[in-house]
């Protein structure tokens, strides 16, 4: 048997209608299509639906008994639709996104909540972990997203460069916080809150004290730019961070000034090589790509290859 859903349209609307022409009103067909849509119906039934009378139709003893199960069949792929709509246009599903430390606190939450208003069937998972984890992940195909530090030895994954230009935080009532920007010689025997771990923005910023001839005191570290950042509101020091955390509005005293010359923090978001992403995943990594480069340095997001994540490999923020 082989019932289509105009078959369950033309029954319920005669059903409800009486008559031929009211039913095709209804239906905007012809009178002619939905008396043979009625004969199909019929025939891959074995028994007749209706009666006709002088135009009008009134329904069998068997139309009756079957009449509560074709509005079930009419509802029920009305549901199939409206799902199937509502999965096109990416407002159900379910997304796994891991990041390491630098976008768990101040980006990523609030990339998701935004999300989430505007797809709020959508499930969305955050996890956070290192970025050699969070990059495995993505290569064995157990996530959809990851933001991880580049470089980072990886196979498997495909991703997009964010390079941002590190900020200085200290207090708003910090002599620093008068300057429009600070140099090296600014920060001269000032104690600093280090990154622990030998990380590439502490290594940039070494070379270029040393370059100064400037030293500063590191009397503290932290594995966290957030947890530095809060080092830094209770007047542990001041520190070099990445933009996202130290402009982040937390309303806790904290400042932040560009440095000159440039410290650069480098983010890759990485997705699984070859392995296209679903509509809801796709339409959130639209929508990190989107943040991430409000705080990227002009021109210099763009594709990474499998063999540039392949570098040396950098301490990751976790």
């Amino acid at each position: 048997m082989r019932l289509k859903l105009r078959h369950l349209e033309v029954f319920n609307a005669l059903f409800e209608a009486g008559s031929v022409s009211r039913a095709a009103a209804r239906l905007n067909l012809s009178q002619p299509a939905v008396s043979v849509a009625l004969g199909n119906l019929e025939s891959e039934l074995g028994f007749r639906l209706f009666h006709r009378d002088r135009g009008f139709f009134a329904p069998t003893n068997e139309a009756l008994l079957l009449r509560d199960e074709v509005q079930q069949g009419i509802t029920a792929l009305a549901r199939v639709e409206q799902r199937a709509g509502e999965i096109r246009e990416g407002g159900l599903g379910s997304i796994i996104v891991a990041t390491n430390g630098a976008m768990a606190y101040n980006l990523v939450p609030n990339v998701m909540a935004a999300f989430q208003r505007d797809h709020p069937d959508t499930f969305v998972e955050l996890r956070v972990h290192s970025s050699r984890r969070v990059a495995a992940w993505v290569g064995s195909r157990q996530i959809d997203i990851g933001l991880i530090d580049a470089p980072v030895p990886a196979a498997g994954i495909e991703a997009r460069l964010y390079q941002m230009a590190c900020v200085v935080i200290m207090r708003e009532d910090d002599p620093l916080a008068a300057l429009e920007v600070i140099t090296p010689a600014d920060m001269a025997g000032r104690p600093c809150i280090a990154v622990t771990g030998d990380h590439q923005v502490d290594r940039q910023l070494a070379h270029l004290l040393a370059q100064a001839e400037t030293r500063v005191q590191y009397r503290a570290s932290s594995y966290f730019y957030a947890i530095a950042r809060n080092l830094v509101a209770a007047g542990n020091g001041i520190a070099v961070i990445d933009p996202v955390n130290g402009h982040a509005p937390q309303g806790d005293g904290v400042v932040a000034r560009p440095f000159h010359p440039v410290v650069v923090h480098d983010l890759a978001m990485i997705t699984a090589k070859g392995q296209p992403m679903g509509i809801a995943a796709a339409r959130f990594h639209a929508r990190l790509s989107a943040a991430l480069s409000e705080y990227a340095l002009p021109d210099d997001a763009g594709k990474m290859t499998e063999t540039s994540l392949r570098g040396a490999a950098a301490p990751s923020r976790t």
